[in-house]
């Protein structure tokens, strides 16, 4: 890399992550003993492979068919829908587990109509509820994931597909089959290892000895037990499983080889199926999300004691960890672009092989002997988010760094530009709309954490999560719903604004 600022400032931002994962975990290894496994912690491993890997498989299998009819789809209101259908992939974990109750809980709407028709009724609690909230919040992900590959396909593909009369089950063959092939199985991949980590739903909906994942282990042995051998244990088994979905994510994943074209429009037509997939997508969707709405308006201005310093805490935690992942996605993504050896994408995507929860046992564990470790839980929520946020920030913002090394480095190295003007002049201009988006996506992403805060936080440092989530064991629903509702407000606020700002710094 030419610019020695440059890379010094990328080599800060990759010790800065190495200390902060690999320091954390450190603390984890002397409290271990893997001797001391209980048959509870071994069923949390078999639950949490159980849940993640059926959350992945049907998440994909789903958007499949629905991630085709809206590729085939041409209708007014296509890209509003096509939002909608992408709103729970920024919805705080919270908010979605509220809006699935509302609607298939003990007194949701479903159960209701099951009630007045004399039908049993259905339990949205364990390995069930999990996985459909899980598919809630995935499937807008993986359609996307596919609905873009889509999109890649040359439009000279099916063009010459359709002068040589290919029927629909040609095109499958020969066209659709090869993308599914390539992105299938990263899609399942990265859906998974979100799976393994997430820790609200399996928290509200889970629970119980047949139904307890590992991070909910974790919170269970450090926050109601204090037991920090167990603690140590699942939070390195849980690190373990994560390495191991990386690898399997890095490994799995394949372009889907179909080459350039030239950016002409698709034509094509769609059937009635279509209409009827996404018409029940967007019911999907659309209910949970309405739901909350429904149940929130009422008490939006009537809100609970403390809610203005959670919100004001929930908005300082997203907005740093937003800023400190953007910038260190951008110095590693410019690093990497500009010559830099594989250690800059080691360190982007080194996250990827812990959770937050498991990173918090570490901190408590290295906190506890020098200060009380709930001092310390904001700073630590801050640096824990902007680490989780870092591998898929860097992904967003690498091809463009690349694009732009391509375009106009050997203008810059003729002008002789500093690393200072560089970034000013060339980088951030071009990376605006990308950065942007990147800042709203880790803000909307940290806003709804649940980790850190919950795992040692005091009860004078709750979050907007962490209240809602009281309200709702204290059964003060209508007041749960109001903060979630908030909660959801703030996190498509904050999205909208870093997005729009971005967009609007490059013109947009």
């Amino acid at each position: 890399m030419a610019s020695r600022t440059g890379k010094i400032a990328a080599i800060a931002a990759a010790c800065s992550v190495g200390l902060l994962i690999i320091g954390s975990l450190g603390f984890l290894q002397p409290h271990a003993n893997f001797a001391k496994l209980t048959a509870a912690d071994l069923a949390a491993l078999r639950f949490t492979l159980l849940q993640a890997a059926l959350s992945a498989a049907t998440s994909c299998l789903l958007a499949v068919p629905l991630a085709r009819a809206l590729f085939r789809a041409r209708f007014w209101g296509r890209g509003a829908l096509i939002r909608l259908i992408s709103a729970p992939f920024i919805l705080p974990s919270l908010a979605a587990v509220l809006g699935l109750l509302a609607i298939f809980g003990r007194g949701g709407v479903l159960n209701n109509a099951l009630a007045a028709i004399g039908a049993p009724q259905i339990s949205i609690f364990g390995l069930g509820g999990v996985v459909l909230a899980h598919i809630f919040l995935n499937l807008p992900l993986a359609t996307r994931m596919l609905l873009n590959g889509w999109a890649d396909i040359p439009a000279e593909r099916f063009r010459l597909a359709q002068s040589l009369s290919f029927g629909g089950s040609a095109i499958f063959m020969y066209l659709e089959w090869p993308l599914l092939r390539a992105l299938l199985p990263s899609a399942s991949a990265v859906i998974f290892l979100v799976c393994l980590t997430s820790f609200s739903v399996a928290l509200i909906l889970g629970g119980g000895p047949r139904a307890t994942t590992i991070e909910l282990g974790i919170y269970q042995s450090l926050r109601f037990e204090f037991d920090l051998s167990r603690a140590a244990n699942l939070a390195l088994m849980q690190t373990a499983l994560c390495f191991m979905a990386t690898l399997a994510m890095t490994a799995v994943w394949q372009p889907s080889g179909f080459g350039t074209g030239l950016d002409r429009r698709v034509l094509l037509r769609g059937a009635w199926p279509d209409g009827f997939i996404i018409a029940l997508a967007t019911l999907f969707f659309a209910l949970p999300l309405g739901a909350i709405a429904a149940r929130g308006i009422t008490g939006l201005i009537d809100l609970p004691n403390g809610f203005w310093m959670a919100a004001g805490r929930s908005i300082f935690i997203a907005v740093l960890s937003a800023f400190l992942a953007t910038w260190a996605a951008l110095m590693l993504a410019m690093a990497r672009a500009r010559g830099a050896g594989i250690w800059a994408e080691l360190a982007a995507m080194l996250p990827l092989g812990t959770s937050s929860l498991a990173l918090g046992v570490g901190a408590f564990l290295a906190l506890r002997p020098v200060m009380p470790p709930q001092n310390a839980a904001l700073i630590l929520a801050i640096f824990f988010n902007a680490a989780m946020a870092l591998p898929f920030l860097y992904r967003l913002i690498l091809p463009n760094c690349r694009a732009i090394e391509v375009g106009y480095s050997w203008l810059m190295a003729s002008l002789g530009m500093s690393s200072w003007a560089m970034l000013r002049l060339v980088f951030l201009p071009r990376l605006a709309p990308i950065l942007g988006f990147s800042m709203g996506l880790s803000a909307a992403m940290a806003l709804g954490d649940f980790g850190v805060i919950a795992l040692f936080g005091a009860a004078d440092q709750q979050t907007l999560p962490i209240l809602a989530a009281r309200l709702m064991g204290a059964y003060q629903m209508g007041a749960a719903a109001s903060v979630t509702l908030w909660l959801v407000l703030i996190a498509f606020v904050l999205f909208w604004l870093f997005d729009h700002l971005g967009g609007r710094d490059a013109g947009a």
